[in-house]
């Protein structure tokens, strides 16, 4: 189990820079996920840290070690890529031993950890079939296997679970949460999927143009979002936004009007905002409730009843389209005219340069 360091580590093709200076610690023992959309340099770093990519500047060190020169043998990683790339003339047995044997591991400590990794993972009955004979999971379970049998200092996981369906996604985000529960070994995973990384990680470093947006826990990052860009990325559905001015502080805490005239109660401390700012009011759906008894009214669009909830799509005075939520059992039809309660505590406040406030 080893900690990684990325110390000021860039990454240029040509002129063109596509990871700016970068500095980042990972723990031993965590689960860090690097997330972020297409093209953000998420990638790029996680083939930086296994050896697949050479840094343009910058150091990488893998526990005590500075690995920079190293080949990606050398630096005691395994790593699971998005497509499984499994032998297909082998069995899973001889597809999870052929990298141990490269490397000269006695037949009976390869023998103790396969065993080991195929009970972990539920592949004892798979182990002498081959990959045409699998299902799209069970191959990337022995691509995780074959990761496991290497006994590395610390895992890389790139997207490997994007080409899974969606049920088979939640079984195998399931069994690798419980993998790092049991090995407690340090793992760096690829996604630009928000809900693999807030039920995988301990911590999540959001990445926008090769830049860090925000760094924390998932349940601080989804509470406190940093900047206007990782409100609006992390979420399900995501964060309404508004455009709004402040006009007073009750309590010490601003009020902001929105563009039909509407007023807001905010939990956001006065004392940052300047009188006149252009802003921009962010509320999740969760916070964003029908209240008849509202001032602040709509017209109810589209109805989505997901079972444990319903989200209703409303059109403001403004023009503005949020996405609150009802009871599952509203009786909310689209034409209805419905008020909207904000939920002051959780009404998040973010300037023109997308820097955000929140409640005390």
């Amino acid at each position: 189990m080893a900690g990684i360091q990325l110390v000021g580590v860039s990454k240029r093709y040509g002129t063109t820079e596509i990871i700016p200076e970068f500095n980042l610690e990972v723990e031993s023992g965590e689960f860090l996920v690097f997330l972020g959309p297409s093209g953000c340099g998420k990638s790029t770093l996680l083939r930086m840290i296994a050896g697949l990519e050479p840094v343009s500047a910058g150091q990488i060190r893998i526990g005590d070690k500075d690995v920079t020169p190293l080949a990606p043998g050398e630096r005691d990683l395994a790593m699971v890529f998005q497509h499984y790339a499994l032998y297909p003339h082998m069995t899973v047995r001889e597809n999870m031993a052929f990298g141990l044997r490269n490397v000269n591991v006695p037949e009976a400590d390869i023998a103790r950890r396969i065993t080991e990794a195929t009970r972990m993972l539920e592949l004892e009955s798979l182990l002498d079939r081959k990959p045409i004979q699998l299902s799209g999971g069970q191959r990337q379970r022995v691509a995780i296997g074959r990761a496991v049998v290497k006994e590395p200092g610390a895992f890389l996981f790139d997207e490997p679970l994007s080409n899974l369906d969606a049920a088979l996604r939640n079984r195998t985000r399931v069994e690798l949460a419980r993998l790092h529960q049991r090995l407690k070994t340090t793992m760096v995973f690829v996604t630009h999927d928000q809900v693999e990384a807030m039920t995988l990680a301990t911590r999540i470093v959001v990445l926008n143009r090769g830049r860090i947006e925000q760094m924390g826990s998932p349940i601080e990052i989804y509470r406190r979002p940093a900047t206007r860009f990782v409100a609006g990325f992390i979420g399900s559905p995501a964060m309404n936004f508004i455009d709004a001015t402040p006009v007073a502080a009750a309590d010490n805490c601003i009020r902001v009007r929105l563009a039909d005239g509407t007023e807001l109660q905010t939990g956001v401390p006065a004392a940052p905002i300047q009188s006149g700012a252009k802003l921009v009011a962010g509320v999740r759906a969760e916070s964003l409730t029908l209240d008849d008894a509202s001032p602040v009214r709509g017209r109810a669009d589209v109805i989505e009843r997901l079972g444990e909830r319903t989200l209703v799509h409303v059109t403001l005075g403004s023009g503005d389209i949020v996405v609150a939520q009802a009871h599952r059992e509203s009786p909310v039809s689209s034409g209805d005219n419905v008020g909207l309660h904000f939920e002051a505590s959780h009404v998040h406040l973010f300037d023109e340069a997308g820097r955000g406030w929140h409640a005390a």
